[in-house]
């Protein structure tokens, strides 16, 4: 048997409509998954699923705020009715910090982000295990962090304790969940061009300061996360669990 073939699994995939998320999806479709893709923007979630559907798989696409626990626990119901099952779920969709200095950041700022980044995570984490747990056939929990866990961007203290904190709940769900033969990892980017980091990567001090510590000689692409997808969610990795697993061509390692 193939161990990456998804015939007859069905993920969902926050924030899955753009950037690291659609690359993500798209490559599980390709390896034979159903997929259904939450975003909040519907134009987009609709271009997304078109793309998608090339792959002869099931699409579905759902707009979905993941800081709203309603919107959250309506969209997995409905996930669930409409493609059977659930074996997998990608907690990927975020935001970024304003970018305010620290001692001008306010509470209501602080919130925006760790409502999305981290209660979101949770509410769709607790969402697809409960799911898991009721099938009784385990499954894959992934969470998209940052190397923002692990570094300290300046004026980035909302989205740094969004994503080390997402880290530090993926492995205690692991450790929980592991008797239900349910396993969760993070995964933590470095620099990737997407719709969200392009303005900052595009920049002249990035250019000039950033890129020359690229190991790599280059900025991530979203495509380089599909088969790191497809690992997380298919038997190849049943034995791979509370893991932080870095993406950055050597960046923080340089």
């Amino acid at each position: 048997m193939n161990p990456f073939d998804l015939t007859g699994h069905v993920s969902v995939v926050t924030g899955g409509n753009s950037g690291i998320g659609l690359a993500m999806a798209d490559a599980l479709a390709a390896a034979g998954a159903d997929v259904c893709l939450w975003g909040t923007n519907a134009e987009r979630n609709e271009k997304a699923a078109a793309e998608l559907a090339r792959h002869g798989r099931k699409v579905l696409a759902l707009r979905c705020d993941v800081s709203d626990e309603e919107q959250v626990e309506s969209a997995m119901t409905r996930t669930v009715a409409e493609l059977g099952r659930l074996d997998s779920c990608f907690a990927n969709a975020g935001v970024g910090s304003a970018g305010t200095r620290f001692t001008e950041t306010t509470l209501a700022e602080f919130r925006r982000v760790t409502s999305v980044n981290l209660d979101g995570a949770f509410l769709t984490l607790r969402a697809a295990a409960r799911v898991l747990i009721e099938q009784g056939e385990g499954g894959s929990l992934v969470g998209t962090s940052s190397l923002a866990a692990r570094q300290g961007p300046p004026r980035g203290q909302a989205y740094a304790a969004s994503k080390g904190g997402l880290i530090s709940m993926i492995t205690a769900i692991a450790i929980e969940l592991a008797r239900h033969h349910i396993r969760a990892n993070a995964i933590l980017p470095g620099w990737v061009s997407t719709p969200l980091a392009d303005p900052m990567l595009e920049s002249e001090g990035f250019q000039r300061k950033v890129l020359p510590r690229m190991p790599v000689g280059r900025w991530g692409k979203p495509g380089d996360f599909g088969a790191l997808a497809v690992y997380l969610a298919s038997p190849a990795s049943a034995f791979h669990t509370a893991d932080a697993i870095t993406v950055d061509g050597g960046y923080l390692a340089f």
